[in-house]
Protein backbone atom coordinates (compact mmCIF):
# COMPACT_ATOMS: atom_id res chain seq x y z
CA UNK A 1 0.00 0.00 0.00
CA UNK A 2 2.76 2.41 0.72
CA UNK A 3 4.93 1.76 -2.36
CA UNK A 4 1.37 2.76 -4.51
CA UNK A 5 0.67 5.76 -2.67
CA UNK A 6 4.68 6.77 -3.28
CA UNK A 7 3.96 6.04 -6.81
CA UNK A 8 1.04 8.50 -6.81
CA UNK A 9 3.00 10.92 -4.76
CA UNK A 10 5.76 10.89 -7.18
CA UNK A 11 3.34 11.16 -10.64
CA UNK A 12 2.08 14.69 -9.20
CA UNK A 13 3.21 17.58 -11.32
CA UNK A 14 4.11 20.99 -9.12
CA UNK A 15 2.53 23.71 -8.89
CA UNK A 16 5.10 25.46 -10.62
CA UNK A 17 5.09 22.98 -13.44
CA UNK A 18 1.25 23.77 -13.75
CA UNK A 19 1.88 27.33 -14.32
CA UNK A 20 4.86 27.68 -16.36
CA UNK A 21 2.14 24.86 -19.01
CA UNK A 22 -0.69 27.31 -18.12
CA UNK A 23 0.71 31.04 -18.28
CA UNK A 24 4.82 30.45 -19.60
CA UNK A 25 7.72 29.85 -17.94
CA UNK A 26 8.50 32.79 -15.31
CA UNK A 27 9.67 36.27 -16.70
CA UNK A 28 7.91 35.27 -19.80
CA UNK A 29 5.54 38.05 -21.28
CA UNK A 30 2.54 35.94 -20.38
CA UNK A 31 3.62 35.13 -17.56
CA UNK A 32 4.35 38.65 -15.98
CA UNK A 33 0.54 39.68 -17.34
CA UNK A 34 -0.72 36.46 -14.89
CA UNK A 35 1.70 37.38 -12.07
CA UNK A 36 0.25 40.95 -12.46
CA UNK A 37 -3.28 40.35 -12.95
CA UNK A 38 -3.30 38.10 -10.10
CA UNK A 39 -1.68 40.55 -7.91
CA UNK A 40 -3.87 43.32 -8.61
CA UNK A 41 -6.94 40.90 -7.79
CA UNK A 42 -5.16 39.77 -4.31
CA UNK A 43 -4.96 43.59 -3.25
CA UNK A 44 -8.58 44.28 -4.58
CA UNK A 45 -9.58 41.19 -2.62
CA UNK A 46 -8.11 42.46 0.82
CA UNK A 47 -9.96 46.23 0.08
CA UNK A 48 -12.81 44.22 -0.70
CA UNK A 49 -12.82 42.37 2.78
CA UNK A 50 -11.56 45.22 4.84
CA UNK A 51 -14.17 47.15 3.45
CA UNK A 52 -16.65 44.54 4.40
CA UNK A 53 -15.52 44.20 7.82
CA UNK A 54 -15.99 47.79 8.72
CA UNK A 55 -19.71 47.32 7.24
CA UNK A 56 -18.93 49.90 4.33
CA UNK A 57 -21.12 49.62 1.32
CA UNK A 58 -19.73 49.64 -2.38
CA UNK A 59 -21.77 52.80 -2.72
CA UNK A 60 -20.62 54.60 0.81
CA UNK A 61 -16.63 53.61 -0.76
CA UNK A 62 -17.02 54.71 -4.01
CA UNK A 63 -18.32 58.34 -2.76
CA UNK A 64 -16.07 58.74 -0.64
CA UNK A 65 -13.50 58.40 -3.42
CA UNK A 66 -15.37 59.89 -6.24
CA UNK A 67 -15.73 57.02 -8.42
CA UNK A 68 -19.54 54.90 -8.97
CA UNK A 69 -20.45 52.24 -7.46
CA UNK A 70 -20.02 50.35 -10.56
CA UNK A 71 -16.43 50.79 -10.57
CA UNK A 72 -15.97 49.43 -6.53
CA UNK A 73 -18.17 46.50 -7.96
CA UNK A 74 -16.02 45.80 -11.25
CA UNK A 75 -12.80 46.22 -8.98
CA UNK A 76 -14.12 43.64 -6.70
CA UNK A 77 -14.48 41.19 -8.85
CA UNK A 78 -11.65 41.34 -10.83
CA UNK A 79 -13.10 42.86 -14.04
CA UNK A 80 -10.79 46.13 -14.14
CA UNK A 81 -7.84 46.77 -12.94
CA UNK A 82 -6.55 49.69 -10.39
CA UNK A 83 -4.70 52.10 -10.34
CA UNK A 84 -2.43 52.87 -7.67
CA UNK A 85 -3.64 55.84 -6.67
CA UNK A 86 -7.33 54.58 -6.44
CA UNK A 87 -5.75 52.29 -4.42
CA UNK A 88 -4.34 54.66 -2.19
CA UNK A 89 -7.41 56.48 -2.02
CA UNK A 90 -9.67 53.08 -1.33
CA UNK A 91 -7.04 52.49 1.60
CA UNK A 92 -6.98 56.05 3.19
CA UNK A 93 -10.82 55.82 3.05
CA UNK A 94 -10.70 52.42 4.85
CA UNK A 95 -8.70 54.50 7.41
CA UNK A 96 -5.56 51.78 6.12
CA UNK A 97 -1.86 52.58 6.02
CA UNK A 98 0.59 51.18 4.54
CA UNK A 99 4.67 51.19 4.81
CA UNK A 100 7.29 51.21 1.48
CA UNK A 101 9.75 48.79 2.31
CA UNK A 102 12.90 48.88 -0.37
CA UNK A 103 16.11 46.05 -0.30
Amino acid sequence: MLKLNEKKISSLRSFDDVLNEKYGKEHSAERNEFDAKAKAWYYAELLKEERKRQNVTQKALAEQIGKKREYISALEKGQTDMQLSTFLKIADALGLRFSLVLG
